[in-house]
């Protein structure tokens, strides 16, 4: 798994970040989301490495990365603080410019990215979501059966802590096989990582605080960034599966106001795209880095 890729733990501040990188070219990082780690890479990533400088890690909070405990605002996760700790792990590697792949939550900080560091990135390509704030608009009883965690994982006090932290395993799995569109796409070992990564309760809480950011701070960028007309002016290009959000939503008419000329396009699979058609996507993002 990622052969001819190096692995650090890279120190940033007072910070440990899982990070690996593999080939030469153009710079692209690849943004894992909940509930796992950088191995959704896992077959996509040495693809990519044929022409390209790829760079993998673990957000703050997930994986083998370093979960620090949450701030009492969450403020230590808002998508903002996330996308800056990237710009400087891809610093430290020698990468001032580069294109950005996120998917789920890594999609929130990869447009958090391109919104705020216009001038490192070059391409943005997000998968299976659109932006915070649009998100919470949409909410009605579809959300709220469909995408429940939100609120849910939002909620203070440690509810959703101690609610997971009972029994982390069957929380992972449920969320996996809920989601997925197939759970072949999830071998043994790799459901064994995840599980292994996500039965620390520093990762439990620090992505709770990742959602709780989602439901204030990040809310609430958004919502200043839409009242001051920034918009994302990198060329982008976002995918999405119908898991979360379907062509009811018209998710090309959402992304149009956040991106100036955004490509947006449905694939046929579950949520978890860089697992379930990995062939698929190198195809389509080989096509967009490309163009």
């Amino acid at each position: 798994m990622f052969d001819g890729f190096n692995r650090w733990q890279i120190q940033l501040g007072d910070i440990s970040f899982k990070v690996i990188k593999g080939g030469q070219g153009p710079a692209v990082v690849l943004l894992h989301g909940y509930p796992q780690s950088h191995l959704i890479w896992r077959h996509l990533a040495p693809v990519l490495a044929e022409s390209m400088a790829v760079v993998c890690l673990d957000l703050k909070g997930y994986g083998d990365s370093a979960a620090p405990t949450p701030l009492p605002d969450s403020s230590n996760y808002a998508k903002r603080q996330l996308a800056h700790e990237v710009v400087g792990i891809m610093r430290m590697l020698g990468h001032e410019t580069f294109s950005v792949v996120g998917h789920d939550r890594g999609a929130r900080v990869g447009y958090r990215l391109a919104l705020d560091h216009p001038d490192r990135v070059q391409k943005l390509v997000s998968l299976d979501i659109v932006p915070t704030a649009t998100y919470w608009d949409l909410a009605d009883k579809d959300f709220s059966l469909g995408t429940f965690h939100w609120g849910f994982l939002a909620q203070p006090g440690g509810l959703p802590e101690r609610m997971i932290g009972a029994d982390p395993d069957f929380w992972l799995d449920w969320i996996l096989r809920h989601w997925a569109g197939d759970m072949a796409a999830f071998p043994a070992e790799i459901l064994a990582e995840y599980r292994r990564c996500f039965r620390r309760p520093e990762v439990i809480a620090a992505s709770c605080a990742d959602y709780r950011a989602g439901a204030t701070i990040d809310d609430a960028h958004d919502r200043d960034d839409m009242k001051r007309g920034r918009r994302i002016g990198c060329p982008a290009l976002a995918l999405y599966s119908g898991t979360f959000v379907d062509d009811r939503r018209n998710p090309a008419k959402l992304w149009q106001q956040w991106v100036r000329k955004p490509i947006v396009e449905r694939v046929a699979c579950g949520h978890f795209i860089p697992e379930e058609m990995p062939d698929q996507l190198a195809a389509r993002l080989f096509q967009f880095f490309a163009e």
